[in-house]
């Protein structure tokens, strides 16, 4: 199935398919109805559909209604479209789609109270699972610095469950860009200086800004010490710390 039209579903890797010589021509390839529903809700422009030929008039059928006449559809068995891939589809159904250009940072700041940084996170599920959190719990945006991972990564799209589409987000070169606008700054840190997430005076913050750091090492002494207040999590039974995902909900949860 050597193909040039349906490429971007198997043989172009992630960082092809954000075609940085061209960035208009970026494409993300989205799996599910489910979550290609979202992504067209939100006005995502669909180039192709892939799936498997009994879900034409199963699955994929409100996908391929709501893309309309003029986006193809390319079909086939199960077993040829995960030779294409390289995987069994979930549900058998992808949308390969236009890649937007990034926002630039004062629109997706726009009206902001909360938001959140994440500061050299680069595992696809853990970027996921904090972009659901962040919307399921009321966070206004979501910012990355350059040593972070692709939000649009295909995985990462399928862990948040569509949420990538739903909240506002862009990059940004250190969390000085958020200070100058107002914000102030949460290091998520175990920490002796650090003070408790019921803290009133996180609270009392009209724009505050949670920086999220790595599953591995955390945030680095230099972002800690950047941070206008650096806070922990308490544990108990000597556990240490949560993983990225699971604090981020948590500090969501308190700090919205």
């Amino acid at each position: 199935m050597a193909d040039e039209r349906v490429a971007c579903y198997g043989s172009l890797t992630d960082a092809q398919l954000r075609n940085r010589l061209d960035p208009s021509q970026g494409i993300v390839i989205v799996e599910s109805p489910k979550v290609i529903k979202v992504a067209l809700s939100r006005g995502w422009q669909p180039l192709s559909i892939l799936c498997e030929r009994r879900h034409i008039e199963g699955d994929a059928a409100e996908v391929i209604g709501m893309c309309g006449e003029d986006v193809p559809v390319y079909t086939s068995s199960r077993e040829v479209l995960s030779g294409l891939t390289g995987y069994t589809l979930t549900r058998g159904v992808l949308c390969a789609m236009r890649r937007p250009a990034e926002a630039p940072l004062d629109d997706v700041l726009r009206g902001a109270r909360r938001v959140c940084v994440i500061d050299g996170v680069c595992d696809t599920t853990n970027i996921g699972a904090i972009f659901r959190s962040a919307a399921a719990l009321g966070i206004d945006a979501v910012l990355l610095t350059p040593t972070s991972c692709d939000p649009l990564n295909r995985r990462a799209v399928r862990v948040s469950m569509g949420s990538v589409f739903l909240v506002p987000w862009t990059r940004i070169s250190s969390t000085d860009e958020l200070k100058s606008r107002g914000f102030r700054t949460v290091a998520m840190a175990l920490r002796d200086d650090s003070i408790l997430l019921s803290d009133q005076r996180l609270r009392n913050e009209p724009r505050l800004a949670i920086v999220m750091g790595t599953e591995g090492d955390g945030l680095s002494d230099a972002a800690i010490a950047d941070a206008d207040y650096v806070v922990r999590i308490p544990m108990r039974h000597d556990v240490d710390s949560l993983n990225v995902a699971a604090a981020s909900a948590v500090a969501f949860y308190a700090l919205v």
